[in-house]
């Protein structure tokens, strides 16, 4: 009988966490063996999906093993799993060469991950299996979020809403610095009004996977440029140990006046220009702080479309003040923060900022 032309299968190798992002660049492409709902939550850094159950199937084989056997939900799930093998190696790997070498994982690197890997390496393809899977990679972004920003040297910056922050954090990546986006990695501006148009926020697990891959790429030696936040921003939670960290570093105070305050926020929310029924749905969350009195007066700017006044009084009878307060009680060397003039709210200004700090403090 004529065999079919397989690989004579390698041992396997498994590849324990915890993991270097390092590690994870040397692999050809690292494969998500889960449902894609499950990679829709959090995957690992730069993790394709290639699911051998679907939502839908993994469902069905879930039930069938909780409520009749294990052995019946195998015999199931094989062909699902089979199937669905066959279709990725012909869809996404027909060009792989020879001596293409994936990673792979899927929940706990069993059976899913298990049978990508079996007939990866059947094909003659070096691929890994992830020991423990998506579930011990987890453990160890808690972990490490625990302990690595105690080896980071922070510069935080801080000043009033509007006087551009997050402008500088990006002329500073732009000058060579090192900078923890934290509004950017969770899509939000960190305000009632943050919410960005057309792009929700990640998950939390999604949320400190990213800071781990970040902070992973930093060096200790050089200092990291990250924004004075609160603890949430938005939904999400930026990990005890990083803000407790945050919250002891030295601070840089933009200081703008408040024309320029009024035009940058005017830029940056131009959302709410061109939809002011959605600021209006924004303003009510405000009703328990400042009262229906004042509401009506933001909404009457509002309507007659006055957008500097309406956000020079949001600024002075909202944001100021509460931003006033949380600094302050939040973060050490808030009152003693190193002050930086903001002229200029063009990028060419914020880059010229952001070259000096650089150049003084980088």
């Amino acid at each position: 009988m004529t065999e079919l032309p397989f690989h004579r299968e390698r041992p396997e190798s498994a590849v324990a966490t915890p993991l270097a992002l390092s590690q994870l660049r040397e692999f050809g492409a690292v494969l998500d063996a889960r449902s894609p709902a499950e990679f829709a939550e959090d995957h690992l850094p730069g993790a394709i999906c290639v699911p051998v159950l679907d939502d839908e199937e993994r469902s069905r084989v879930g039930t069938i093993y909780k409520q009749q056997s294990a052995f019946e939900a195998k015999r199931v799930g094989a062909p699902i799993v089979a199937r669905n093998i066959a279709h990725h190696i012909e869809a996404l790997f027909a060009d792989r060469p020879r001596q293409w070498r994936p990673l792979v994982y899927c929940w706990r690197g069993g059976g899913r991950s298990g049978a990508l890997v079996h007939v990866l390496r059947q094909v003659g393809w070096d691929a890994q299996r992830l020991d423990g899977g998506y579930k011990a990679f987890r453990r160890q972004v808690v972990a490490d979020l625990e302990e690595m920003p105690r080896h980071f040297r922070f510069h935080v910056v801080c000043g009033a809403t509007g006087s551009g922050k997050s402008r500088l954090l990006e002329a500073l990546a732009l000058a060579g610095s090192q900078v923890l986006d934290l509004e950017g990695l969770a899509a939000h501006r960190g305000s009632v009004l943050g919410e960005l148009p057309d792009s929700p926020q990640p998950t939390q697990k999604s949320f400190e996977t990213a800071l781990w891959t970040q902070l992973s790429q930093f060096d200790p030696s050089r200092a990291v440029f990250v924004e004075s936040e609160s603890k949430k921003v938005g939904n999400l939670r930026v990990p005890d140990a990083l803000i407790t960290h945050m919250r002891d570093s030295r601070c840089f105070r933009l200081e703008a006046d408040t024309p320029s305050r009024v035009a940058l926020l005017l830029e940056d929310y131009s959302h709410f220009v061109e939809r002011p029924e959605a600021l209006a749905e924004k303003l009510d969350c405000l009703r328990s702080l400042h009262g229906a009195e004042r509401i009506g007066q933001w909404k009457s700017h509002l309507s007659r479309g006055e957008w500097e006044p309406l956000v020079r009084d949001l600024l002075e009878s909202h944001y100021d003040p509460a931003y006033r307060r949380s600094l302050q009680r939040n973060y050490r060397d808030a009152q003693s923060a190193t002050p930086v003039e903001i002229r200029d709210i063009t990028r060419e200004g914020f880059l010229g900022v952001a070259r000096r700090l650089k150049r003084d403090h980088g």
